[in-house]
């Protein structure tokens, strides 16, 4: 009966969409006719939108929930709050629930259900990661513009305000944020460590001291950050060199990851029938769940071998 169902809603949503597009609309109103002041009334999926939010922002406050907190959502450069975040979770939780229940299998919609919100915190990761190295490559070009605004004769603050003017997410986004809280007071070395600490990177720490050892004893802070943009470029040789040696173990663990889930959809594929049973019985499901956590154990495992430290 499901499988019919889920055949039925493919069969009608291409149609649906096409008398979408093709029923005309009501014309709009020429923009030089409007008055500056009305707005468009909001749709009805946004106000929906609104309210869910609305009412779970009210649910976690009143209960002081951090399931999503603000600091990892600003590391991963989302701007939504963490009541718009989760409802994206509860989205995608319901969409995996019914994916499940089309194809007929309802513990993959208990599985994708219990697994969206570490889906969630995993997406996370994966977009603070992917900023911080981003962060780390234009750390070279950072120093040349805060050397060249020193030269000029700017003071550090104002060399830190161009930087973030003339640079590219994120460094702009963490080099304002310096300078706003440097502007409502608070220590400049301070400013510079959270935003170390935060994007995780070791060679920022070293421009953090360098500049509040120049604003203790003096000296050509310029010529300063200039020798250890040498020494960053030096250690970033070495971690090109060491990604380039490491490439083959991660190639050889995203192979090992893979070949099991794509065994398995190739035997669905030949013979559909072949695999009823592990997702009907008992112990099929003991062995998918014994599966997953091996898999994971396994995962972490390898990524512990190919992370390299120096």
């Amino acid at each position: 009966m499901l499988i019919f169902l889920g055949a039925a809603l493919l069969f009608l949503a291409p149609i649906l969409v096409g008398f979408v597009l093709v029923l005309p609309r009501t014309p709009d109103i020429a923009l030089d006719r409007r008055r500056p002041y009305a707005a468009d009334p909001p749709s009805f999926l946004t106000r929906i939108a609104d309210a869910t939010v609305g009412a779970l922002d009210r649910f976690l406050a009143t209960r002081n929930v951090r399931l999503y907190h603000r600091e990892a959502l600003e590391n991963a450069g989302i701007r939504l709050s963490q009541a718009e975040f989760m409802v994206l979770v509860i989205a995608g939780a319901i969409v995996g629930a019914l994916v499940g229940l089309v194809i007929g299998v309802p513990v993959v919609s208990f599985l994708l259900v219990i697994l969206a919100p570490f889906v969630g915190h995993l997406y996370l990761g994966i977009l603070a990661g992917k900023r911080r190295a981003k962060f780390d490559q234009q750390l070279g070009d950072t120093l040349q513009l805060l050397s060249g605004g020193l030269r000029a004769g700017h003071s550090i603050l104002r060399a830190i305000d161009a930087a973030a003017s003339e640079s590219q997410s994120p460094t702009s986004e963490e080099m304002r944020r310096v300078i706003t809280e440097t502007s409502l007071g608070r220590d400049l070395l301070a400013s510079l460590t959270d935003t170390s600490e935060r994007m995780q990177n070791e060679d920022f720490v070293w421009i953090a001291q360098a500049i509040q050892i120049n604003r203790e004893v003096g000296g050509n802070l310029a010529e300063v950050l200039d020798q250890v943009n040498e020494t960053i470029r030096e250690r970033s040789e070495i971690k090109g060199h060491i990604k380039s040696l490491a490439a083959e173990g991660k190639f050889s663990a995203y192979i090992l990851i893979a070949m099991p889930i794509g065994i398995v959809l190739m035997l669905m594929t030949v013979n559909p029938g072949y695999m009823n049973s592990m997702f009907t019985h008992p112990l099929g499901w003991a062995m998918i769940g014994a599966s997953v956590v091996l898999m994971t154990i396994g995962s972490l495992w390898m990524r512990k071998i190919i992370d390299l430290k120096f």
